[in-house]
């Protein structure tokens, strides 16, 4: 597995891009995500000789400047700036915490109830189900158009035939009820956008699709598997899949 250095170093180092977003990296990385993700910005990846107040304020000016509201913020250790005690300074929510998590890819087998399986997503009508399942778990995100599920089905392929990521999808008694997506970089495989139905959890699909994932990283030459998990949900199934605690990160909203 990656050391503890490399491994922060990937977290920190971890800015999700919607298709069809805006993105500015100056004194941080700012991220302007489209209305299907309900838009707002994201900030993160403070890297400053100005002080908090200074990062913060153009954090808020970039983003009334894009005509959002909301920014929010996920704070890293190796933040310089730091930018928490600014934030709460100002009023912004604390709206959630994950867990920075590793395990080697390889070993330590995940259990699978024999009535759940997996499997990579790669047909339109897989990707019609694991947005539904998306639609109804995450808030505000909206469903996919024609052209979006066009253009997701090419992006996916692309990224199965360069060996740098995929989604899985997993039923419990044929249905599908869960998913995830992951993506391989520098030797890690990054496991993102884990979702199941609220009437599925505990059925063990949601351990079938980090089973999935982890396999599909294995075989695209990942050593190790880094994953954000919120500590009221995924964190304690993924400490009992072999994964290990390498700090937190918080979450922030600050209305502008």
């Amino acid at each position: 597995m990656h050391t503890v250095h490399e491994i922060l170093r990937a977290s920190a180092a971890w800015v999700w891009f919607p298709r069809g977003s805006e993105q500015e990296k100056t004194e941080l990385q700012l991220v302007r995500h489209p209305a299907r993700f309900g838009g707002g910005v994201k900030a993160s990846q403070v890297g400053s000789s100005r002080n908090a107040a200074e990062v913060l304020d153009h954090a808020i000016e970039r983003t009334r400047a894009w005509g959002e509201t909301e920014l929010t913020f996920w704070t890293n250790a190796s933040d310089r700036p730091d930018l928490e005690d600014e934030l709460q300074r100002r009023g912004a929510r604390h709206i959630d915490t994950v867990t920075v998590l590793a395990r080697p890819v390889e070993g330590c087998p995940i259990d699978v109830p024999e009535d759940v399986t997996a499997e990579i997503v790669r047909t339109p009508e897989q990707f019609r189900e694991l947005d539904r399942i998306n639609v109804a778990v995450w808030d505000h995100q909206g469903p996919l158009s024609e052209q979006g599920l066009r253009d997701e089905l090419e992006e996916n392929a692309e990224s199965l035939a360069s060996g740098t990521g995929g989604r899985a999808l997993a039923r419990v008694d044929g249905v599908a009820v869960s998913t995830g997506g992951c993506t391989v970089v520098d030797g890690f495989v990054r496991l993102w956008g884990a979702a199941t139905l609220p009437e599925a959890r505990g059925r063990g699909a949601y351990r079938a699709v980090l089973a999935e994932r982890l396999r599909l990283g294995a075989e695209m030459g990942a050593r190790t598997a880094l994953v954000k998990g919120r500590i009221s949900t995924s964190a304690p199934i993924l400490a009992r899949a072999g994964f290990e605690p390498f700090g937190e990160e918080r979450g922030y909203v600050l209305t502008v």
